[in-house]
């Protein structure tokens, strides 16, 4: 009988899970179950929508789907259209690659007030993700914080300060790049608890911000080391090196009367208080210093007014009933992706928010590897199962023929030059199908 594995999750750890899975030529029937209609995850929600270029991965996360041994099950969500518990008792595994979609808090007083976002919620927003259609954050402002000097940080500065015209070739959703293009916003402050050095910005993307056509790069020149003394490997002190040259480029800059707006790079700053009545009217941040590479404050506070905070500090594990949490790391307790007898993790769902797409790779050939090891031969029905279950309770699921059609239906849409125009409510998607 064949080997049954459910993944949730449609994101690339779960794809890559599904490849490995096929990639060892066992007997297997692999079905993907995803919230949301769309497959792809954070590909699609989450990589900046001007980089297009990084999206490319789905091709391969397409075939993957196509293949005979995969089911796409669309619009399914565990914990509410069926438990934990009922999934492991039709399939032999289950593999749980639902990432980490919540942002971790900024914790800092008056984090509350309106005006102050997590980044999950501020990237899903411009990205069209169905569940934050409705944030519409007020952007009437001339400054806007972000908190955090990794990628997701500065992809949010960026998408803030692009013009109409470099934006025109992404898929920035519409109501997004309306409220974006009229904003009064012309400066934007990218802030970081450590140094330049200790910055977790990807060079392509640093760079780029050097060469906006309606913005200047800016630093501080006394921020910036005259070399980088830590120990580190061969490649990472490369990498460092080329962030930091970046860096003080930036510092070289004074504001060009040409372009109007503004990105500032402000390191050693600790965010102490968001300052203001019920809405943003500023940030509070405390100098720090590093001592053995943590931040470490001095008392010494400052004030930037602006009237929007984004803080772009990490991610959190939404647990589903069932999966036991690890209280130290905020993921789910595995053994190097192992959680019970046939129960896996992978991706952020196991190590947390760090590394890159391709990152997850490694997750999902360990955890295919695991379930040859632990199972071998499967005994539970699995899909027909899973179909029967969902039909009794008048779930909707969608297929990935039924995806296909909307992805067509959405690059049809695509104003010119851009590769689409996204559906931003489910209800919207599943009409679609339904014409």
């Amino acid at each position: 009988m064949a080997l049954t594995v459910a993944i949730i999750g449609a994101g690339p750890s779960g794809f890559y899970a599904a490849a490995a899975l096929i990639k060892l030529g066992l007997d297997v029937q692999i079905d993907i179950l995803e919230r949301l209609p769309t497959p792809f995850g954070l590909i699609r929600a989450g990589v900046a929508p001007d980089h297009q270029s990084t999206k490319n991965v789905i091709r391969s996360f397409t075939r993957t789907a196509l293949e005979p041994p995969v089911h796409y099950y669309g619009n399914v969500t565990v914990g509410r259209d069926l438990s934990l518990a009922e999934l492991r008792g039709i399939y032999d595994a289950v593999v749980v690659a639902s990432g980490a979609p919540s942002d971790r808090p900024l914790g800092v007083p008056g984090s509350d007030k309106a005006g102050c976002y997590g980044a999950a919620e501020f990237v899903g927003w411009y990205n069209g993700h169905p569940d934050l259609r409705g944030l519409n954050p007020d952007l009437d402002t001339s400054a806007v914080c972000v908190v955090g000097v990794g990628n997701v940080a500065i992809d949010v500065a960026r998408v803030l300060v692009k013009t109409p015209a470099e934006m025109a070739g992404s898929d920035l959703t519409d109501y997004a790049a309306e409220a974006i293009h009229k904003a009064p916003i012309t400066d934007v402050y990218i802030i970081g608890r450590r140094g330049p050095v200790q910055a977790k910005f990807t060079h392509k993307e640093l760079r780029e911000m050097g060469g906006l056509e309606d913005c200047t790069a800016l630093a501080d020149p006394a921020q910036m080391p005259e070399t980088i003394e830590e120990e580190l490997s061969e490649r990472d002190r490369r990498l460092r090196e080329k962030n930091l040259a970046t860096l003080k480029s930036y510092a070289e800059n004074t504001p060009d009367p040409g372009k109007r707006k503004r990105v500032h790079f402000v390191f050693f700053a600790a965010p102490k208080e968001v300052l203001g009545g019920e809405r943003v009217e500023g940030l509070r941040l405390e100098r720090t210093r590093l001592e053995g590479g943590r931040a470490v404050g001095s008392g010494e506070t400052f004030d930037i007014a602006c009237g929007a905070v984004v803080a772009a500090i990490g991610y959190r594990f939404d647990l589903i009933e069932g999966l036991p949490p690890d209280e130290r790391t905020g993921v789910v307790a595995n053994r190097e992706g192992r959680v019970d007898g046939g129960l896996y993790v992978v991706g952020w769902a196991k190590r947390g928010p760090t590394g890159v797409i391709g990152t997850n790779k490694h997750d999902g050939d360990r955890a295919a590897e695991q379930i040859q090891e632990d199972i071998g031969d499967g005994d539970k029905p699995g899909r027909p199962a899973l179909e029967a279950l969902l039909g009794e309770r008048g779930v909707r699921w969608v297929s990935f023929e039924d995806w296909q059609r909307i992805d067509s239906a959405e690059v049809a849409a695509a104003p010119p030059g851009a590769p689409r125009r996204k559906f931003v409510r489910v209800a919207e998607m599943l009409d679609l199908l339904d014409e």
